[in-house]
């Protein structure tokens, strides 16, 4: 499908539109679309604009994926091999999981998007990276070369891989290959999830969806009732002799060991005690029940959420002494 000024989706709510619109339902399809020249520079290729904060209207060409078969591959008794289209909801693939009890992608319930997306931002949640269950990524280049792309050449870090660099602009993910589990193990050891299972009976994989997803909503907004991107900042990740001395400080500051030599510190415990939580700046808020999440109160647009972003970074860096950076990609 071809369109020419559709209104681009994006869970800010933001009313950006792109010059084309090309939107593929197989890979054949986009082979097509390359060799046809179709997609011409500049061009963007999104999911569901989940984590893109649009500074105005794209001049240019926009790609969607709307791929989305779920194929088993391979198993055997201890797990299974799932190769997944880019265009399937990543929490329709999670609730998928679940329903085959099969165990890794649990705890990533509820997170916004698409697969092909989550693959190239290693989504994380409560102690699990998608990282952890990817085996390969599928992809296609601009000039249609095809390449699978092995899960330790993805250059997988805290919210990073390999496709997120500028020089992979041109190359689109169409299928990601998972590795899920069949032998029966949670990830607890994070945020409230042990104190919330305390409520029932037993666990089991349906009941820890249930309670990551309810754990979400008491935190997080609904993109549909007002606008955001999920977490807006990353966590910053300091070296230990600066969390030392910020400890002495803020003895009840909240932390993650990284490693022997690295902590991580959670950013929207910083934005709190930096007095952002609820605050609005124009028609931009920080989210009064997470101060990690920026929304549109209504009407804005993206220079006012980065303006916005400008004014909690500068105090988080004159209280702490720490620079925090958007997880969210300004476009």
């Amino acid at each position: 499908m071809r369109l020419e000024g559709k209104k681009i989706p994006n869970t800010f709510g933001f009313d950006v539109k792109a010059d084309v619109w090309l939107e593929y339902e197989s890979v054949e399809e986009l082979e097509r679309w390359i060799a046809e020249g179709c997609v011409a520079s500049p061009y963007l290729h999104i999911g569901a604009g989940s984590n893109l904060l649009f500074v105005k209207d794209y001049k240019g060409t926009v790609l969607h994926s709307c791929i989305n078969d779920v194929t088993i591959t391979a198993e055997d008794e201890d797990k299974v091999f799932v190769r997944v289209g880019a265009g399937v909801v990543w929490d329709d693939f999670v609730g998928y999981c679940v329903d085959h009890n099969w165990y890794g992608a649990e705890n990533l319930s509820l997170i916004p998007g698409e697969v092909g997306a989550s693959a190239v931002q290693n989504i994380g949640a409560y102690g699990v990276e998608v990282r952890d269950l990817v085996s390969s990524v599928e992809t296609i280049n601009i000039q249609g070369e095809k390449r699978v792309y092995q899960v330790d050449e993805c250059e997988y870090a805290y919210r990073k891989s390999l496709f997120k660099q500028p020089e992979m602009k041109s190359v689109f993910v169409t299928y990601v290959n998972f590795c899920l589990s069949k032998k029966e193990h949670y990830t607890l050891d994070y945020g409230t999830i042990r104190q919330e299972l305390m409520k029932f009976p037993a666990i089991d994989l349906k009941t820890l969806r249930r309670v990551i997803i309810d754990i979400r909503e008491s935190k997080l907004p609904d993109p549909k009732v007002l606008g955001n991107a999920g977490s807006f900042f990353m966590n910053p990740i300091v070296p230990r002799v600066q969390f030392e001395e910020l400890k002495q400080q803020y003895p009840s500051m909240p932390y993650y060991d990284v490693d022997a030599d690295r902590v991580k510190i959670p950013a929207g415990w910083m934005i709190d005690r930096c007095g952002w939580k609820g605050k609005a700046l124009g028609p931009a808020a920080v989210h009064d029940k997470q101060a990690l999440v920026l929304v549109n109160l209504g009407g804005a647009a993206g220079k006012d959420v980065i303006a916005l972003s400008d004014a909690v970074r500068a105090s988080v860096r004159e209280k702490f002494g720490i620079e925090i950076h958007p997880e969210v990609n300004f476009i």
